[in-house]
């Protein structure tokens, strides 16, 4: 039986695209750059906020990152400005959460979103102490897709990665949980495609939040 279910946040959770866009336009104007179309965040998310900034500046020729160092604290203000811009959770994804917890499953948040950002985003999503668990990008822990923050969260838990499923929506899930030797869940309802979760091994695609209560 499965005692832990860990969840990326954005993408999985929530629908998160317009805020992260809204921040990194702003900050290419700021620094004289172009805004990109908001779909094209869905391929520069997913590694953490300065490889987003990263993709953008390449994204807008600045190929050799002379940007970079000013970008980024750029980012990370407005990020926090606009944390829950636009922001909603998927449909059935409250439900589902509900019924794991009445089951008596732990739940936790695992994302390369910057850890302050990602715990008041979730605080202002659900309730103050819904989660058991919430785990951003911080220093001394590896982002996503290496496996130390899945198996810090097991360890926290006390269980084994045997008995964790690890929902995402990205490749970078996918190979986290992999990695962790967890039960990987991959969501089409996310910002990727199917065949990027299937071609990244996951255990299992679900298209709506319920098949994950009927798998538990």
């Amino acid at each position: 039986m499965y005692k832990l279910a860990i969840f990326d946040l954005d993408g999985t959770l929530a629908n998160t695209l317009e805020s992260m866009a809204t921040a990194g336009n702003e900050m290419l104007v700021k620094l004289g750059f172009h805004e990109r179309n908001v779909e094209e965040y869905k391929y520069f998310v997913g590694n953490g906020s300065d490889v987003l900034v990263q993709r953008l500046l390449r994204a807008e020729g600045d190929k050799d990152l002379v940007h970079f160092e000013k970008a980024n604290p750029i980012y990370l203000e407005l990020l926090e400005k606009y944390r829950t811009h636009q922001t909603k959770l998927y449909d059935g994804i409250k439900e589902m959460l509900d019924y794991l917890k009445q089951k008596g499953i732990k739940i936790a948040v695992l994302t390369n979103k910057p850890h302050d950002t990602a715990v008041t985003v979730v605080g202002e999503l659900f309730e103050e102490g819904y989660f058991d668990k919430i785990l951003g990008q911080q220093a001394g822990i590896k982002k996503k897709p290496d496996k130390e923050g899945a198996i810090r969260l097991a360890e926290y838990f006390h269980v084994r990665p045997e008995e964790c499923v690890y929902v995402g929506d990205t490749d970078v899930d996918m190979m986290t949980g992999n990695a962790a030797n967890m039960y990987t869940i991959g969501v089409s309802w996310g910002f990727r495609t199917e065949k990027e979760l299937k071609e990244h091994h996951a255990h299992r695609i679900i298209h709506q939040p319920s098949e994950l209560c009927d798998l538990i």
